[in-house]
């Protein structure tokens, strides 16, 4: 299998695997408390770690930013505890055509987001971002290992082959003190002081675009379109879009000459939504703001003990909805991860594959993004009519439209053609389970799926090391043993996924990533080997045999 990355500068002793260092307080502390700060302390927790979260606002931000996300991101809020089918009040799944129109509302092209993703929840969903929040909040709170600390500035003071002293300010008194974690997790925006204080570079794209963003609260009498629709008129290119339930959201490009002070003026605001037959006697604006969207990302993730997760590690605009879906998927991707290391399974080095994996999986998401704004942001009308008549042709020839991008992890921990793209999340029975259910609430998301039992026959004691490692054994065929759990295909859908990847067997990484695929017993033997050996390379055979006689 492919060697992890490790960049020489991001180096650990394996050597402290299996015990806390001297003077730890805290397992882990995340900076900024932000919806991507939040995931990432839930996930650690979830798994046990004591958390520290610091941020220096003394209070979440009340209104909406991000609006959509995909069933990926559902299959992460599943994870985290937080079902999207469970907080209507917050999420509502989207189930129609997203919609690109010209000035003169011909349909330039259509995107079918309906039924139900591979990643076993809807294709899309829009919702309530403070709403979606504050179920994020109570689960952290609810969370004993989680402490929580407002009005505070972090700041990374040093480390070493042990931890990091952060130091903790409390901004009311100027009050400090020092806080010994094992690892930092950044989360603290866009302007990350931790990536400035670091002095880690910012891949800067240059591709700046002021929006004005302007939600709305639909009130007796309004009626607009329920689609979400992108207006591609180069008068004034705008975007329509549900803002989660009870919420309609409108974005404005700001044109050459206006500012953004005349754009915010709430009778402006008022004069664009007009055309929409949104008025002040049928509606009410929740907020209108100028937004600059950016493009890039920060030339290193890690440094050292340290990370940079969401806004800080990466930036994109909003068109094609994967901003916040961007920063949840580092939070996962990492958390198994550190997981894994604070509980000395792991070798350190491990968690150099979150950014060699990570880096390349969200620059296909920043290109394809921009890829968009290209096409929305024309302002020039002849070039408009130009792209116009050939999306138009391309409409009529009957073509069905290139999918969105399914990208794939950079180099890191996973292993052929297979490895590195998104599992396949059913739905399943299993005994002791009496109703249907989604895969990873009954097993887990880490798993080693089989479409035959007999598959694990050569495994031996790597089934051990697979349970250490958060992974389980399955199979929806042949007879159940001991050491493999057993469950129905309800509607085929593991059978349908394993013939497209022509294979018999699939391992899954708690993320839910591809490790790789096999094809009989004794590759399925392979796969697990090369599994392991890739979490555990750089730890010691001696410390490596510890942990198995330590484990019951």
């Amino acid at each position: 299998m492919p060697d992890a990355v490790t960049d020489d500068a991001e180096t650990d002793d394996a050597a402290d695997l299996d015990h806390t260092p001297a003077g730890t307080t805290v397992d882990v502390v995340v900076i900024g408390m932000g919806p991507v700060g939040k995931m990432a302390a839930l996930l650690l927790a979830r798994a046990g770690h004591s958390v520290l979260v610091t941020e220096r606002k003394e209070r979440g931000y009340p209104l909406p930013r991000a609006v959509a996300h995909d069933a990926e991101i559902a299959r992460i809020l599943q994870t985290a505890g937080l079902p999207v089918d469970a907080m209507p009040d917050a999420v509502e799944p989207y189930d129609d055509l997203y919609v690109w129109v010209n000035g003169d509302d011909q349909v330039l092209h259509e995107v079918d987001w309906t039924g139900t993703d591979p990643s076993g929840w809807n294709n899309t969903y829009f919702y309530n971002q403070p709403a979606l929040e504050a179920h994020l909040d109570e689960q952290v709170h609810a969370q004993p290992t989680v402490r929580i600390e407002r009005g505070v500035s972090a700041r990374v003071a040093d480390q070493d082959d042990d931890g990091v002293n952060v130091v903790i300010r409390v901004d009311a008194t100027g009050a400090e003190r020092t806080e010994r974690a094992r690892f930092v997790l950044a989360a603290d925006g866009a302007g990350s002081p931790v990536r400035t204080s670091l002095g880690i570079d910012w891949n800067d794209l240059g591709y700046f675009f002021d929006w004005l963003v302007v939600d709305v609260l639909p009130g007796e009498g309004m009626q607009v379109t329920h689609l979400a629709k992108q207006v591609a008129d180069p008068a004034r290119p705008t975007t329509v879009v549900p803002a989660g339930p009870g919420r309609r959201r409108w974005e404005f490009m700001r044109l050459p000459g206006e500012s953004t002070e005349e754009l915010t003026e709430p009778a402006r605001i008022w004069q664009l939504l007009q055309p929409f037959g949104v008025r002040p006697d049928n509606a009410s604006i929740e907020r209108g703001v100028v937004y600059t969207f950016n493009s890039g990302w920060a030339g290193q993730w890690r440094q050292g003990r340290v990370f940079l997760l969401g806004d800080a590690a990466h930036q994109m605009p909003p068109f094609a909805g994967q901003g916040l879906a961007a920063g949840f998927r580092d939070c996962l991707n990492l958390a198994w991860k550190l997981d894994l290391v604070l509980r000395g399974e792991a070798a350190p080095a491990l968690l150099d594959t979150y950014t060699t994996e990570r880096t390349m999986h969200v620059s296909d998401f920043i290109q394809f993004s921009m890829s968009l704004g290209r096409i929305i942001c024309i302002l020039d009308p002849d070039e408009a009519r130009a792209r116009d008549e050939a999306m138009l042709a391309d409409r009529a020839s009957g073509r069905t439209p290139e999918p969105p991008p399914a990208p794939r992890l950079g180099p890191g921990l996973h292993s052929g053609d297979t490895g590195g793209y998104l599992s396949w999340q059913g739905r399943v029975t299993a005994p002791g389970h009496a109703e249907i259910a989604r895969f990873d609430d009954v097993f887990g998301a880490g798993a080693l799926v089989l479409d035959d039992a007999a598959l694990a026959a050569e495994l031996g004691s790597a089934a051990r090391d697979l349970e250490a490692l958060g992974i389980r054994i399955v199979a929806f065929g042949g007879q159940a043993d001991g050491g493999v759990a057993r469950f129905d295909d309800v509607a085929g859908s593991y059978a349908e996924w394993f013939a497209t990847l022509g294979a018999h067997a699939a391992l899954i990484r708690p993320d839910f990533a591809v490790f790789g695929t096999a094809s009989d017993a004794e590759s399925v033997a392979r796969l697990v080997a090369d599994f392991v050996t890739g979490v555990r390379k750089t730890v010691p055979a001696d410390e490596e045999a510890a942990l198995v006689a330590a484990r019951p």
